[in-house]
């Protein structure tokens, strides 16, 4: 079996640059290092360096095992990094972004159970639907839903779930301009949105499956009040003002009482993934390793999972600590 160390020294050399930066980095001398990477280029039959008076220089096959010899030594560096954290008592700070919905609705739920656990991690939130550069900002971790993981770059990614989100209106809406039958029919009804240009403003649809592949339609709609904030908008769908996308875990009361209905069930905009990114996995503190293993434990999407049980929190919901798990203690007053 190949020496894993061959793997690591031949990082290091190409990332420092040359044997000698490499050799004082890992403790090795130059003329050892540099016959230890001759031997692994003989024993894959590949040359990995093309070698010169002045530099080293990557060959074609020497670019493709750089990247999983890096991935190698990070994984190894990420398993001493567990056990150590496994071994210190998380403290300090903790900075956080979050979209305010999802801090209102969910996150700021679980937040303090959390520190419970912690006494020694303190926390700061920055709740905003800005999104912010966290090298730049200092931002240990940072949560957001998208439909796609695919812009988050460079930055290491913690799936958390889906947030579904579904077409939503008032009951007098659908009794004043009538209920929809077919996706056509939505253009009849207002509707409220986040933003618009020109007035105008597009919601993507996915529908049932035909064929094997899903339904598309793409609703055109000039609404009738705009508001960048889901819980305004909340506000005046429940008015009769118009339909609108919401997610899931936000009108869930409302749709189990009565104030709002599903408008063609079975259409609905892509659901979101709700995500936490943060640099890196090499010198993740254990405070924030923490922090990102208790999401994964309660936060499913946008539902807090506690033991067995599933709960969906609203803004009307308070919340509480009961023995080692958390509980609902019932709607808020007023």
């Amino acid at each position: 079996m190949q020496d894993l160390n061959d793997m690591l020294y031949f990082a290091e050399v190409v990332e420092r640059g040359g044997f000698a930066a490499a050799g004082r980095t890992l403790g090795i001398p130059k003329s050892r290092l540099s016959r230890r990477i001759a031997e692994l280029e003989l024993n894959l039959g590949v040359r990995l360096l093309q070698r010169t008076t002045r530099k080293l220089s990557l060959t074609q096959a020497g670019e493709l095992y750089l990247r999983h010899c890096a991935a190698v030594r990070d994984e190894a560096q990420a398993a001493q990094d567990a056990l150590t954290a496994v071994q210190v008592e998380p403290r300090g700070v903790i900075r956080v972004a979050c979209p305010i919905t999802l801090a209102q609705t969910t996150v700021g739920h679980l937040v303090p159970h959390f520190m419970s656990q912690y006494p020694q991690v303190r926390v700061e939130m920055r709740v905003s639907n800005r999104v912010v550069d966290l090298v730049e900002e200092g931002v240990d971790v940072a949560l957001r839903v998208r439909v796609s993981l695919d812009d988050s770059g460079s930055l290491v990614v913690k799936n958390l779930g889906e947030s579904r989100s579904l077409l939503v209106a008032a009951p007098e809406l659908l009794a004043r301009q009538g209920t929809p039958k077919t996706v056509q029919d939505l253009a009849r009804l207002d509707t409220v949105a986040m933003s618009a240009v020109e007035g105008r403003t597009t919601l993507r649809l996915l529908g049932p499956e035909i064929h094997g592949k899903r339904a598309e339609h793409l609703l055109v709609h000039q609404p009738r009040y705009v508001a960048d904030d889901l819980v305004t908008l909340q506000h005046a769908v429940q008015r009769g003002i118009g339909m609108t996308a919401l997610p899931d875990y936000l009108c869930h009361a409302a749709l189990a009482d009565g104030r709002l209905v599903e408008v063609l069930p079975g259409w609905a905009p892509q659901a979101g993934i709700v995500h936490a990114v943060f640099p890196s996995r090499r010198g993740l503190n254990p405070a924030v390793r923490s922090f990102l293993d208790f999401l994964g434990a309660h936060l499913r999407g946008h539902e807090i999972v506690i033991g067995a049980e599933v709960c969906v929190p609203s803004l009307q919901d308070t919340w509480s600590l009961r023995g080692n798990g958390l509980a609902t203690t019932g709607p808020a007053p007023g």
